[in-house]
């Protein structure tokens, strides 16, 4: 069977910019929906929580999905894009890696203007073909979590964090997690290592194995499959909080929380969108909320006290009253980050072009 990335060999709610004027072509049924990933499904991390998505869409009616794995961030993702419209019939297409974008679906998507194209934490701009749609998760609430469990459950006072490249979606991740450890306990440091990829085994294990031997008690992660790194740490009998979808399973004595995605909820949305040939936006966000993420239960280990603090911030942001980045607030250089008397709230765009790390981080971007 010829590879869907060779086909082309053989065959040749916030709403940014204008609304697109989609014909009666989307609310044809059944509606073919592809979806690609740069890693494996059951990868226990960013993968798998988004073809956990693709399985719920898989159960809505008039739908059908069409799946690749393991499709690099290079020139074979838009080989893959154009093999679903042109061999599968597919009229919406979920890219789901941060890499994708730029260049290859404002490419593909310029191409075929009449295909719907979702991609994951790009930032849609004027002058971006009009039939993408941006979507992402305000995430770093469940982080800011995480760092609240992870303060309250440290000895040493020392939190560990293995981190792929330093984006701004990264950055917020990190800060996130220090700013939420840092309101039990202010003296509290994030000791942050860069592996340079989303997916390096035997980088993160040796990263993991560093933080700890430094005297990190809590781990956590932004790389693709956390799996190496909550193995690693359960192995060395540290603790830790996971991340993108649950770990728990990996981590029976050590797994804390964690912070997970529910993409079910702008993937119906989406989906929904197409089938009946409604105007996308071109952004897309949501918190815990809007039930864009969401915490994964408390293990064992984890206090009444530190489940309460964590409940009680949690209901906050659930309420809208929760501002994680709020001045004054200095970078790890000694500058300052945000001013005082300044706050950002979820929905402000500075946060995703965000190039700092909070003071109380050990590490460089």
């Amino acid at each position: 069977m010829t590879h869907r990335r060779d086909f082309l060999k053989h065959a040749g709610l916030l709403t940014l910019g204008s609304m697109l004027p989609f014909k009666s072509i989307f609310a044809a049924s059944p509606l073919t929906v592809g979806a690609i990933y740069v890693g494996a499904r059951g990868d226990y991390g960013y993968n798998q929580a988004e073809a956990a998505a693709a399985n719920v869409v898989k159960k809505l009616p008039n739908v059908k999905v069409v799946e690749e794995e393991n499709v690099p961030e290079t020139i074979a993702v838009q080989k893959s894009m154009e093999a679903m419209i042109e061999q599968d019939g597919a009229t919406l297409i979920f890219a789901t890696s941060f890499g994708y974008f730029d260049p290859h679906v404002l490419k593909i998507a310029a191409k075929y203007p009449k295909v719907r194209f979702a991609h994951c934490g790009g930032l849609w701009k004027q002058g971006n073909p009009p039939n993408i749609v941006s979507y992402f998760g305000y995430i770093d609430e469940c982080q800011y979590l995480n760092g609240v469990v992870a303060g309250h459950m440290s000895k040493s006072k020392k939190l560990g964090f293995v981190a792929a490249k330093p984006i701004p979606q990264v950055l917020r991740n990190i800060n996130a997690f220090t700013l939420g450890a840092q309101s039990v306990d202010p003296s509290i440091t994030t000791h942050v290592i860069f592996t340079g990829d989303w997916s390096m085994p035997v980088k993160e294990a040796e990263a993991t194995n560093s933080l700890i031997d430094q005297g990190c008690d809590v781990l956590t992660c932004h790389v693709d499959s956390p799996k190496v790194v909550i193995e690693t740490a359960e192995k060395r009998g540290a603790m830790s909080c996971g991340y993108h979808a649950s770990q728990a399973a990996l981590a029976p004595k050590g797994y804390l929380t964690g912070a997970e995605w529910d993409w079910a909820t702008p993937f119906r949305l989406i989906v929904a969108n197409a089938q009946a040939g409604k105007p996308q936006p071109n952004i897309l966000r949501g918190g815990l909320k809007e039930g864009f993420v969401k915490m994964s239960p408390y293990g064992t280990k984890v206090t009444p006290e530190a489940k309460s603090n964590a409940d009680a911030v949690k209901a906050k942001m659930m309420a809208g009253q929760f501002v994680i980045f709020k001045g004054p607030v200095k970078d790890n250089k000694g500058g300052v980050a945000i001013a005082d008397g300044v706050s950002h709230v979820q929905t402000d765009y500075v946060l995703e072009s965000m190039n700092y790390l909070v003071a109380g981080v050990v590490g460089q971007i």
